[in-house]
């Protein structure tokens, strides 16, 4: 393996991944004159948004379910004329250009894999598969931003079903359905769409759950739902009696068109930001159904004993978090089921210069939160230097008791809901952390 290219600088921070994380990393570390390399998988910037990506997981209707102002770089907004819940088109066309404004493309390896990171000496070695074969490159330190909805959770079920079944990342257009009679397993924000999608084209569909949840509305009192209470955040308890009421005036109880009633309050974990599926279900083009007992050659048997035929299955199951370049004992990560053990989800006490991006879920903290992450880490790479003794404090937290960033709600125990924060006190924590290293 060759050491070759306009990549090759030692002093350089390895990025992995062009999407929002990535590219948060890239131009931090570019504002903090902090050196860096960048490797991406896809021919360019915009991760998964960029439809024609080997891993994209986004479909042809795809559109983000936070609006455009709660989600947008402060630094970079969205142009007027995009629309308040853009579509996946109008989002690779974000990226561009805010990787155009800030040249950073330019410092991207594009069609290039990393197939390991490890640390070596006081650096760390990267392997990576692209145009020019394989290459070993030697950086001082890694940047994990290869985002976390790529490496899907595909459950087994007991029996054999005999049609055609694919999880949602393989999905992109609802002709798919034409025609068939449509099982989708699961409600997440993904399934819900995908169930919009295919009652335009399917001869029937049913979504089959295993518990309630909590769908809100992109639109109240005329406004984006997730641009209102943007000021001093309530009280948990009183958030969510409020919500919960406001909720029921404009979506009503879905517990009337078939689900499961929530076992949970609301926020304790992410709702589904869609209500054309109850619109849906209340005109009678699809149907609720319970748990799977097992799948029935051409039918699936449910946790009420019935049994209905189907042609199409779709696995609306979720993602596994995915660093498979980097040892899981570097991340303190037991693996599926479970979320790597990091200070604020970024930092690792087992190497000084190793960092994640993006492993952070929460309803609002759009890619700001992500951007506030890389200026985290670039004010702490910079301290070292500049302030040693604050960027040795900030060691010495990583290495004790994880901050509660809960925001006092108590979360679902999900693997999605084990790297899942409360915006307003995960955007504190970061903030704080970013000043103590000025």
């Amino acid at each position: 393996m060759n050491s070759t290219g306009p990549l090759d600088n030692p002093a350089s921070y390895a990025v992995i991944g062009a999407g929002p994380s990535g590219l948060a990393a890239a131009r931090n570390l570019q504002r903090f004159d902090i050196p860096w390399s960048g490797y991406e998988l896809a021919a360019g910037v915009g991760g998964l948004w960029d439809i024609d990506g080997p891993r994209s997981t986004v479909y042809e209707s795809a559109h983000l379910i936070s609006s455009k102002r709660t989600t947008e770089f402060t630094e970079h907004p969205m142009r007027d004329e995009v629309a308040d819940y853009p579509s996946h088109r109008d989002l690779l066309a974000y990226f561009r250009d805010f990787a155009s404004t800030h040249d950073l493309a330019s410092g991207f390896a594009f069609g290039t894999e990393v197939i390991s990171a490890r640390p070596e000496g006081e650096g760390w070695v990267v392997v990576s598969e692209g145009p020019d074969g394989r290459v070993e490159r030697r950086h001082a330190g890694v940047i994990a931003a290869n985002g976390t909805l790529s490496e899907p959770s595909v459950p087994t079920f007991e029996g054999r079903f005999d049609g055609e079944m694919f999880h949602t990342s393989a999905y992109k257009s609802p002709t798919v359905f034409a025609g068939k009679r449509v099982l989708i397993i699961g409600a997440g924000n993904s399934g819900c769409d995908i169930a919009v999608d295919a009652v335009h084209h399917s001869a029937s569909v049913d979504i089959a759950v295993r518990r309630g949840y909590y769908f809100v509305p992109k639109y109240l009192f005329g406004k984006p739902s997730d641009t209102l209470n943007q000021g001093k955040p309530l009280p948990p308890r009183i958030k969510q009696a409020i919500d919960s009421r406001v909720l029921r005036m404009f979506t009503g109880d879905p517990v009337r068109f078939g689900f499961p009633k929530p076992d949970y309050k609301i926020y304790e974990s992410h709702p589904i930001v869609n209500s054309l599926i109850l619109h849906h279900l209340g005109h009678g083009d699809l149907s609720v159904k319970p748990d799977i007992r097992r799948l029935d050659g051409d039918a699936v048997v449910f946790a009420d004993g019935s049994r209905t035929a189907y042609d199409v299955i779709v696995l609306a199951t979720g993602y596994h978090l995915h660093y498979p370049f980097l040892s899981p004992e570097l991340l303190r990560w037991a693996g599926h089921g479970s979320a790597p053990d990091l200070y604020l989800n970024i930092f690792t006490q087992e190497d000084p210069n190793l960092f994640v991006l993006g492993m952070i879920e929460a309803s609002g903290i759009g890619w700001q939160g992500r951007y506030e992450q890389a200026e985290l880490v670039a004010s702490y790479l910079r301290a070292r230097s500049t302030a040693p003794t604050a960027a040795h404090a900030l060691e010495e937290r990583i290495a004790g008791p994880r901050p509660d960033l809960s925001g006092g709600y108590h979360y679902l125990g999900l693997e999605r809901m084990s790297y899942y924060v409360n915006k307003d006190a995960y955007r504190s924590a970061v903030r704080s952390e970013i000043e103590r290293l000025r």
